[in-house]
């Protein structure tokens, strides 16, 4: 046994650098409904839910989306964004955090809004070890800024949520975390400010998983 605190890490910016892979996605998919916005207001919605971010994406065109719409778009979006997967890598340091916790024996999940479908060739580039689990959208009735997925993944590792630290990189992932009452750490790779994450929540926020990596000990995780 061990007194570390379990890990529950998001998976688009925090480990992987596909972000901005989602949002040119997004865009494209909203054209092809007729949605016209710009790639920067949807890069404020990433990290929601795909149904919550058409339905927001939409309301400021003045358009409501039908469920028939909103599903449309999100597999377009899903297509659109498949096509793009041989251009994504691993964010600096993700491989070396992964190998880290796992011979530290820290217990960790990767929780992530997007479907299995889309997340799985993105876990593969982390090389997640077996056993680990993996929450996605198809597991919870609700996905970010919903805290359900930061829920089901503490109670995937048998651990209770309020000593795990939920580790994301958009306000969405932290008011998540603070929904489902975990300590929220941010991360400014998916494109949000220091002091975004702050006020969102975070208690300590770092660049990417090697910056994290380097102050791992801040929370709480060190070697015995």
């Amino acid at each position: 046994m061990t007194d570390r605190p379990a890990l529950l890490l998001d998976l688009d910016g925090t480990l992987i650098d596909s972000v901005y892979q989602h949002a040119i996605a997004w865009h494209k998919a909203l054209e092809l409904g007729g949605i016209k916005l710009s790639v920067w207001r949807i890069h404020r919605r990433i990290g929601m839910s795909g149904g919550l971010l058409a339905d927001s994406l939409a309301r400021e065109t003045g358009h409501e989306l039908s469920e028939k719409e909103a599903a449309k778009l999100k597999r377009a979006h899903a297509r659109l964004f498949a096509a793009q997967v041989r251009d994504v890598r691993p964010l600096p340091g993700a491989l070396d955090l992964v190998r880290h916790l796992t011979k530290m024996r820290v217990a960790w999940a990767v929780a992530t809004s997007g479907a299995l479908a889309s997340a799985r060739p993105l876990l593969k580039l982390v090389n997640l070890p077996p056993g680990v689990p993996v929450i996605t959208r198809d597991d919870v009735a609700h996905a970010k800024p919903n805290p359900d997925l930061w829920i089901a993944a503490a109670a995937r590792l048998g651990v209770p949520i309020e000593s795990a630290i939920a580790v994301g990189d958009s306000v969405w992932d932290l008011l998540a975390a603070r929904r489902a009452r975990a300590l929220g750490v941010g991360l400014l790779s998916g494109g949000y400010g220091e002091d975004e994450l702050e006020r969102a929540g975070a208690y300590r926020v770092y660049a990417d998983p090697a910056d994290l990596l380097s102050h791992i000990d801040e929370l709480g995780i060190r070697a015995d």
